[in-house]
């Protein structure tokens, strides 16, 4: 049986750039394939944390008897206009010619966080590698991809990026929440945004 390992980067043109490199020239629907790898592409957060409705029905009304809002069990949906994408990778993540994944999204906090989030959701239990770049030179690709790192070295960087995810989700919905019935008006208040920005 033929095997095939998949590498999934962040963006389109970064796949591309991979791909040339791998020989993975055939154009697919979503991914390109060739020389043994199947590259595809997350175009960004594919899967983010579910509104507060999601947990309870009652909070689609802003109230400030609710607050705070403080999920026991994060619960994460496939973005509506990403979902046809999640379904190529899902589908690439869970055919049985593909023996191993690459993490190859951007070297850093949300790009660990954005792999793996749709690692989680597409049920995927194959082993995984990392690839970290600092350059996006054939050369450095080359090495890059010849030295893959083992997916445990980033777990505390995947954790970082949770928390970081929680607490922004958490500031967002409960301080937007009360200041907007406090003010009877619609006010966005983040967790950077706001000390930033004003």
């Amino acid at each position: 049986m033929f095997i095939a390992k998949l590498i999934v980067a962040e963006k389109p043109s970064v796949a591309m750039a991979y791909a040339k490199v791998l020989g993975a020239t055939s154009r697919q629907d979503g991914y390109l394939e060739g020389n043994g790898y199947l590259v595809c592409w997350c175009i960004g957060h594919l899967v983010e944390l579910a509104p507060p409705n999601v947990y309870d029905a009652k909070y689609v009304k802003w109230s400030i008897a609710d607050l705070p809002i403080l999920p026991e069990r994060w619960q994460y949906l496939v973005s509506a206009s990403t979902q046809k994408q999640f379904g190529i990778l899902q589908k690439l993540m869970h055919r049985p010619d593909v023996d191993s994944i690459v993490n190859s999204c951007d070297s850093g906090r949300e790009g660990e966080l954005i792999f793996r989030l749709v690692y989680k959701q597409a049920g995927c239990k194959k082993s995984f590698s990392r690839l970290w770049l600092s350059s996006m030179e054939e050369s450095a690709i080359r090495e890059g991809f010849a030295h893959l790192k083992p997916s445990t070295e980033y777990d505390a960087l995947y954790n970082a990026a949770l928390c970081r995810e929680r607490a922004d989700w958490m500031v967002g919905i409960n301080a937007s929440r009360l200041f907007s019935c406090l003010y009877s008006q619609p006010l966005a208040v983040g967790r950077v945004m706001t000390p930033v920005l004003a």
